[in-house]
């Protein structure tokens, strides 16, 4: 599967919104791959889906597919949070990207970045910000973006 082809993989693989039967192409275990995801019964996965598509384009997932294995290979989404600051400006956050571990080195990553941030911009937002680990900061900066501040959380589980 790897395949420095990149003009092939533009057309091969192609950035496209969540639908509720990618749950069945491995959604879920792409995610697994991410951080802890237990599993998710239809009926949760369905109830979720309609709620995030209730928001439009206030919360967007989107995920490339490898049609040839009828796989979710790569995915991220993006929340535009709207704001007092800036003129009641809005964010882009992105979150929860991942490519599968067999597929990596496609510059699908990329691909997702690229669908995740346009869509902010397009939304109106002044910035988009995420999160990342260390290893992860210099794909991030390819993909245009720089280290600001520090990141805090507090787990409530």
């Amino acid at each position: 599967m790897q395949n420095n082809n990149s003009s092939g993989n533009d057309q091969k693989f192609q950035v496209r919104k969540l639908e509720v039967s990618d749950k069945s192409k491995g959604f879920i275990e792409l995610l697994q791959q991410l951080s802890v995801c237990d599993s998710v019964s239809d009926k949760e996965f369905e109830e979720r889906f309609q709620e995030l598509s209730s928001l439009g384009d206030d919360h967007v997932i989107c995920v490339i597919e490898d049609d040839q294995l009828g796989k979710i290979i790569a995915t991220g989404s993006v929340f535009i949070e709207k704001k007092f600051l800036r003129n009641c400006g809005k964010v882009g956050h992105i979150e929860d990207v991942v490519v599968d571990s067999n597929a990596r080195g496609l510059q699908l990553g990329k691909k997702i970045i690229g669908f995740l941030t346009e869509h902010a911009r397009s939304k109106g937002c002044y910035k988009v910000i995420l999160d990342c680990s260390a290893e992860n900061k210099g794909f991030y900066e390819k993909c245009g973006f720089k280290q600001k501040e520090i990141q805090m959380v507090k787990y409530f589980i």
